[in-house]
């Protein structure tokens, strides 16, 4: 049994508690104060009963025990992450793809884009479509190595008038030195590097660093 004094003490410090623990979420030292000052102030005459300390005990120690699995499981969890993190690195110089190879064009403005080539270019052209497929522009590649290249469409069409705005999409057509036809579009790159910024994977494709989720396909 434990005395008036006991239990305004008791109060105080829970009060005290609360105020610092507003969520009245208990840890094992709190579990642990308790049961001191409970041991503190019991009425000399009635102590408190050993099976009563023992089940206290119990209880600390699964309090301990389960406190000490939930550090292990983070600590688990942010080794997992930094491994899949890591393992990203094994995509570099495979070709990424963003899943569209649209621009979005404002009305007398002019758009840059990247498109990237994966063999050696003879002879080429990309070809700007709308949205039901009609071509509005064709520009010109050039005989190039294989890269990636940047291009400027000054937003006319192919009459010498400004496009209507909204949204084009960017195809090329292209011959290797050994006569095959290919073809390849905006938004499919070799990845160059990944960098790793404030617990976000980011990796390079063309000459920007795009995030690991906007990346719909690897190969």
């Amino acid at each position: 049994m434990i005395s008036s004094t006991t239990s305004t003490s008791s109060v105080a410090e829970a009060t005290t508690a609360s105020n610092q623990n507003p969520n009245g979420v208990l840890d094992k030292d709190d579990f642990l104060k308790l049961l001191l000052v409970e041991l503190q102030y019991q009425d000399p005459t009635e102590p408190m009963d050993s099976e009563k300390i023992l089940s206290q005990t119990s209880q600390l120690a699964t309090l301990e025990s389960a406190e000490n699995t939930n550090k292990v499981l983070e600590n688990l969890a942010a080794s997992l992450g930094n491994s899949q993190q890591f393992s990203t690195i094994a995509a570099i110089g495979k070709t990424a793809d963003l899943g569209s190879d649209a621009i979005a064009y404002e009305k007398g403005s002019s758009s840059t884009f990247e498109v990237y080539f994966p063999n050696d270019i003879r002879q080429g052209s990309i070809e700007i479509s709308d949205n039901t497929g009609k071509v509005v522009k064709t520009l010109d590649v050039g005989t190039n190595p294989s890269g990636v290249y940047k291009f400027t469409w000054d937003g006319t069409d192919v009459s010498g008038n400004f496009a209507d705005s909204g949204i084009f999409h960017v195809n090329a057509n292209y011959s290797d030195p050994n006569g095959n036809t290919l073809q390849t579009r905006l938004g499919a790159y070799p990845i160059e590097s990944v960098r790793f910024d404030e617990g976000k994977t980011l990796v390079k494709v063309g000459s920007n660093y795009v995030p690991l989720e906007n990346i719909k396909e690897v190969y």
